[in-house]
Parts: C-alpha cells; sequence; structure tokens
C-alpha cells in the first residue's frame, strides 16, 4: 500500500505542477499511513518532479525514518491530523486565486467565501482563514488546533490554502474546487451575483450530509 500512496503523491504532484496550481519549490502533500506515520514531500521539491524513493518517511512520533528531509511546514500537516481523526491525506498549494482571496479585506475567517455553488460546499465545506505566520512556524498549528476540527479547508493570509481529505485524490479535488470558487469569487468581486439561498444550503447539506453552518454572507461589493 505505502508503494501506491509514493506514486499517487508523486502522480498528483506532478498534476497539480503542470497545471500552474502550485509554482516552482511550492507547496506540499502528506499522506497518512496505517502505523501512524507519514509520507510527506521532501522540502525545496518540486510537486512536478518528486521521486517515489525520496519522499519523507515520518513515524508517528514525527521523526525522519528515511528519504530526504521533509517539508518545514510538517506542523500544519500534523496539526489537520490531530484535530482531523478521519483526515487520510493533507495537500497544501500556492495557488494563485486562493492567495489572493486571503489577501482581500471583506473576508470572513469563519467562511472565507460565500455558498457559490453546490460543489463547493460538497466538497470544501465552509473554510477557514488564519491569520498571516511565516512559512514553517511552529505557531500555525496552535492556530490550527484552535479551530477544534471544525474545517478540513483553510486558508492561510497571504500565503495559501491548505486542505485534509479522507484520502489523497479527495484532499486534491477538494482543494481544486476551492482555487476555483476564489477564482469565481475575485470574477464576480463588485457584480452583485447570487449566491445559494439557506434553503438550499440546508437542502444540500441535508441531502449529503455536509453539516454545513450557516453565516451571514454579503456580496463581493461590500468590505
Amino acid at each position: 500500500m505505502e508503494t501506491k500512496w509514493r506514486e499517487e503523491i508523486c502522480r498528483l504532484g506532478r498534476s497539480l505542477f503542470e497545471r500552474g496550481l502550485t509554482p516552482g519549490s511550492s507547496g506540499n502533500i502528506s499522506v497518512r499511513c496505517d502505523d501512524g506515520g507519514w509520507l510527506v514531500t521532501p522540502t525545496n521539491a518540486s510537486l512536478g518532479s518528486l521521486d517515489p524513493a525520496k519522499l519523507s518517511r515520518l513515524g508517528s512520533d514525527g521523526r525522519l525514518l528515511s528519504g530526504d528531509a521533509p517539508t518545514k511546514e510538517v506542523p500544519l500537516h500534523s496539526a489537520l491530523y490531530q484535530t482531523r481523526s478521519a483526515a487520510r491525506a493533507v495537500v497544501h498549494l500556492h495557488s494563485t486565486h486562493s492567495v489572493a482571496l486571503s489577501m482581500l479585506p471583506e473576508i470572513d475567517p469563519r467562511a472565507a467565501l460565500p455558498p457559490m455553488t453546490p460543489y463547493y460546499l460538497m466538497k470544501c465545506g465552509a473554510t477557514a482563514l488564519l491569520p498571516y505566520y511565516r512559512p514553517g512556524d511552529p505557531a500555525v498549528a496552535d492556530a490550527i488546533k484552535g479551530l477544534a476540527g471544525q474545517y478540513s479547508s483553510v486558508l492561510l493570509a497571504n500565503h495559501g490554502p491548505v486542505v485534509s481529505g479522507d484520502s489523497l485524490e479527495a484532499a486534491v479535488y477538494a482543494i481544486e474546487e476551492l482555487e476555483e470558487t476564489a477564482k469565481l469569487y475575485l470574477l464576480l468581486r463588485g457584480l452583485n451575483p447570487r449566491f445559494l439561498s439557506p434553503a438550499q444550503v440546508k437542502d444540500l447539506s441535508d441531502t449529503f450530509g455536509l453539516g454545513l453552518v450557516e453565516h451571514d454572507h454579503h456580496s463581493p461589493s461590500s468590505s
């Protein structure tokens, strides 16, 4: 199984990189293994050219067991695994539209995006916005833990999105949906678009068991 996870991290990382979703050596991916340890992408590694044999293998205590030195964002991944017991994978990118969204003044930290599309709600739920932390700052772990596991989708201000999922594929699909929804928001900002109504959100939540918490949302033109 671990061999398959190594191959999947490299395959999906290359796909994300080739579509311009995380440039240079930015972004990182991890998968939680059956023994409680993880596979994680190495530091200063491009997601477009990962080597399955060089992925960092960490034990359940976070120590490096094999492979190259891990990404400095290990505390970020660790905090999501600790607070979301169902999480089996975490993906962090520097995708352009999500980063841009995280810098706007009107963003609600409890719901960074309004209910724009059903698939955003189905894949991401609500997205939390955290304040700026230096990349690799262990304090970001405390900020993630402060969310108490309520969010699988988080924006780091001036930095980028991080998403957990019950599989690597699910986490990748969710972070792609988050990026596309951020792009939609920026395209529609100031145009007073229709969002999904509270009744429509409740219908989605009830039908798909999303457990969404309704927030008051304003048009993108408000600030």
